[in-house]
């Protein structure tokens, strides 16, 4: 990102903070705008950063002269690419054979990140965030709940978690419920890859602005005078970004070529059926179906049971609702391996030949999943505020 290069603040060395934190004169107010600082990880979300944006945020809501929050991530590659595996497969490790309650830095991570993206969606104060490069998995769960959210030619939105032993969480199964034509049911089971146009009609972006678009924006925000209601400032931005979006010409991405066929594949009742729809293209011509049904059957299958039980269970329920079944879910994965395994795999040992427990889907069956949504809380769930 060329805003982040360009700025002494936000280069990753060891005085760096974790998310750098500025604040702008906008013709009658502020602009208060948090930088994840981490580009050589491609800013995947720790619990440090979560613990600096969380109280930042509510402090700018409070304040009335902010007129609106930016959230972007420095360097030229990515927003924000995941959460903290590396930080979570050491404390997998350290609790090995502890209830999923027990896993305490488990517990704390998700418990503050989905908290945080709970608060994001329901601030007043409009949210824009500029998600340039790589959005992913954690990065979605920031992003989901923005009022204003802008991709780029270069941007690359996913929820690639079957291939890590996990499930699309941070609020995904809301989100990818709400996605066109059952179309997030296949986003969930492949992990596929959507470019801006894509990520625009599957409702996950708004705007669509140019690559260099970072200066022309800061100006506009810069020289704008802000209406004082909070849904008026909405308004303002929307007009101030459409004016800035990169002109269409009619381009369609994978997705939306293909999404009759996506639907097809997946507007079954049940999983199995699906799963074997999206197998039934792994040597399509097309290498953006064929790649993500090959990811498919390479990912977890607990995973995609998992993604499947809980959209079922998530449809019509509140975002806090949803959040606080992930929860429940994503300390399953913790506790019983697929998480541990996937992210050796990936990213300690590369070798990318994870042993998924279960193995097949016939032993990740409907019971196994509705087992592994629920948690019992004996003193309430740590969620339970959320609405």
């Amino acid at each position: 990102m060329k805003k982040a290069s360009s700025n002494s603040h936000t280069s990753q060395n060891a005085a760096s903070p974790a998310v750098f934190f500025e604040e702008r004169q906008s013709g009658n107010g502020r602009i208060g705008i948090a930088v994840l600082n981490a580009p050589r990880t491609l800013n995947g979300l720790t619990l440090d950063m979560v613990d600096l944006l969380y109280p930042r945020l509510l402090q700018w809501e409070r304040d009335t002269d902010i007129v609106a929050i930016v959230l972007a991530g420095a360097g030229d590659r990515a927003f924000c690419a995941g959460g903290d595996l590396h930080g979570l497969y050491r404390s997998m490790l350290e609790g090995t054979g502890t209830e999923p309650q027990r896993l305490t830095y488990a517990r704390t991570f998700f418990e503050r990140e989905y908290r945080l993206d709970h608060a994001i969606h329901h601030l007043r104060t409009p949210v824009l965030v500029w998600g340039q490069g790589f959005v992913m998995g954690g990065g979605i769960g920031l992003m989901a709940g923005a009022s204003h959210r802008v991709v780029l030619p270069d941007s690359r939105l996913a929820m690639p978690e079957i291939s890590i032993g996990l499930f699309p969480d941070v609020g995904g199964t809301w989100l990818l419920e709400r996605v066109p034509l059952r179309g997030g049911r296949f986003l969930a089971l492949t992990g596929a890859q959507l470019q801006a146009e894509d990520a625009i009609f599957a409702g996950l972006a708004d705007y669509l602005l140019p690559e260099d678009g970072w200066t022309a924006l800061m100006s506009a925000l810069e020289t704008t005078d802000w209406p004082q209601d909070a849904v008026a400032r909405h308004e303002c931005l929307h007009i101030l970004l459409a004016g800035l979006q990169q002109p269409a010409h009619g381009h369609m991405g994978p997705f939306q070529t293909h999404i009759r066929l996506i639907h097809a594949c997946c507007a079954h009742t049940d999983l199995e059926a699906a799963w074997a729809a999206i197998a039934g293209l792994a040597e399509h011509p097309d290498a953006w179906l064929a790649r993500a049904a090959q990811t498919m059957l390479a990912g977890a299958p607990g995973s995609a049971r998992l993604a499947w039980t809980l959209m079922q269970h998530g449809y019509g329920r509140s975002l806090g609702e949803i959040l606080r079944m992930e929860l429940d879910a994503a300390l399953h994965c913790c506790a019983e391996g697929d998480l541990q395994e996937g992210i050796r795999a990936l990213l300690i040992d590369k070798d990318r030949m994870p042993r998924w427990s279960p193995a097949t889907l016939a032993d990740a069956d409907m019971a196994w999943g509705e087992a592994r949504i629920r948690l019992d809380w004996p003193d309430g769930h740590p969620l339970a505020d959320l609405a």
